[in-house]
């Protein structure tokens, strides 16, 4: 999302879910995080629909069990949103299993992968690919599976929940 010192710098300063430039006016973020901060949640501008990718760059911590990122609509606790994607990666299993939950109720789990790719106390670089029928799902530049939509409205999809044994770098 921010790649020059300027962008990173208005980032710093966000008021009012807007960004403001140096003269004052408000920019709006295609994705709008106000912090990444662990457990994180954040609104994406529009929600998903084919096309639009969401990356989540991260470093794994040191004596990690889990960690989780969501694609939700909205961010209600009570009721829960409704959870579009949960991908959940157990360090002890060596397993990274994706889910959804719809009116609470939990969808068939998936859990089979080539190999698993997060390594403790190292980076990682997650996007999640929204495409007509699914969602493919690329770690380090490498597709390790496609979930495919469970939740028929693409544009309710959209908020990130991030939570566990990791620190968020940047998100896009």
């Amino acid at each position: 999302m921010a790649g020059s010192v300027a962008e990173r710098e208005a980032l710093e300063k966000l008021e009012d879910g807007h960004l403001n430039n140096s003269l004052g006016s408000p920019v709006q973020a295609e994705v709008y995080f106000p912090r990444l901060i662990v457990p994180f949640c954040g609104h994406i501008k529009g929600g998903m629909r084919p096309g639009k990718k969401i990356l989540v760059m991260g470093i794994v911590d040191l004596n990690p069990e889990s960690f989780k990122i969501s694609l939700t609509c909205g961010d209600s606790e009570d009721p829960p949103a409704d959870v579009a994607i949960e991908l959940k990666a157990v360090f002890t299993d060596k397993q990274l299993i994706r889910n959804s939950c719809i009116s609470g109720e939990r969808g068939e789990e998936q859990s089979a992968i080539p190999y698993f790719p997060f390594i403790p106390d190292q980076p990682f670089r997650v996007e999640i690919l929204c495409e007509h029928p699914r969602f493919r799902v690329f770690v380090d530049g490498h597709q390790l599976f496609d979930f495919y939509h469970r939740i028929e409205t693409l544009s309710a999809i959209d908020t990130i929940k991030i939570n566990g044994d990791l620190q968020i770098t940047k998100l896009g």
